[in-house]
């Protein structure tokens, strides 16, 4: 996917495009939800804000966000401590930052479209239930149990065994993260848009299926590929 926002795009365009893109117009005080009908560079100069330094900004942000892995099979072939720091700097850095981000606009659409979309409460629910088991997991992994890998990566861990047990309960965790995930998507019918999905409304849906994708990706580089080497 390649970078075509123009002056021309239609703000609305682009939020429902690259929907990463509507922290950077709120963070600008730019409408994208009943104001996004509106080319990019109208939506600039309403608000005083040069033009060039918001296509710049967005382009920033596409080129953080849609640089995703493209051959995870590299992988393989990567030494248990590159694959860590990896995880860290592309999964648990960026799943924090969009669990924060996030959480106001899943918060506001179950608040404002609850009453008639009563599967939107569940799904602030499991959101929340979610967002705080992937925090304590990414936590522990960082704290405990990464540096026990390098360790066993090493040779020089004092207790594999230990080592062991704890990247299984991981696993187990991935388990939970994975099923709490799979009630999100039941109870949004896949992500399903009513009729009267707002701009907001389409945009928590788009968001929380990238993060069901970051997520499984991030589960991938750990279950299939760094824990085997250590758990039989």
């Amino acid at each position: 996917m390649t970078f075509t926002i123009t002056a021309n795009s239609l703000v609305r365009d682009i939020v429902n495009e690259f929907p990463k893109a509507s922290d950077l117009f709120k963070k600008n005080r730019i409408d994208f939800c009943c104001g996004g009908n509106i080319p990019l560079s109208q939506a600039a100069a309403q608000n005083g804000l040069s033009l060039d330094n918001i296509l710049e900004e967005l382009k920033l942000v596409f080129e953080k966000y849609e640089n995703t892995e493209k051959d995870v099979e590299v992988w393989t072939d990567s030494d248990s401590h590159t694959i860590i720091d990896h995880v860290i700097t592309n999964y648990h850095r960026v799943s924090e930052e969009e669990l924060a981000l996030l959480s106001p606009y899943v918060t506001k659409v179950a608040r404002v479209h609850g009453e008639h979309h009563p599967e939107l409460i569940k799904m602030n629910e499991l959101f929340y239930e979610f967002k705080k088991e992937l925090l304590d997991h990414m936590s522990k992994e960082e704290e405990i149990v990464f540096p026990l890998i390098k360790q066993l990566s090493d040779g020089t861990s004092p207790n594999p065994e230990e080592a062991v047990k704890l990247i299984v309960e991981l696993e187990k965790e991935h388990d939970h993260a994975g099923e709490i995930l799979r009630q999100i998507r039941a109870v949004t019918s896949d992500y399903t848009l009513p009729l009267d999905a707002c701009g907001t409304y389409r945009l928590v849906f788009a968001r929380l299926e990238a993060l069901e994708g970051l997520t499984f990706m991030h589960v991938h580089l750990e279950n299939n590929i760094l824990f085997p080497r250590y758990v039989q």
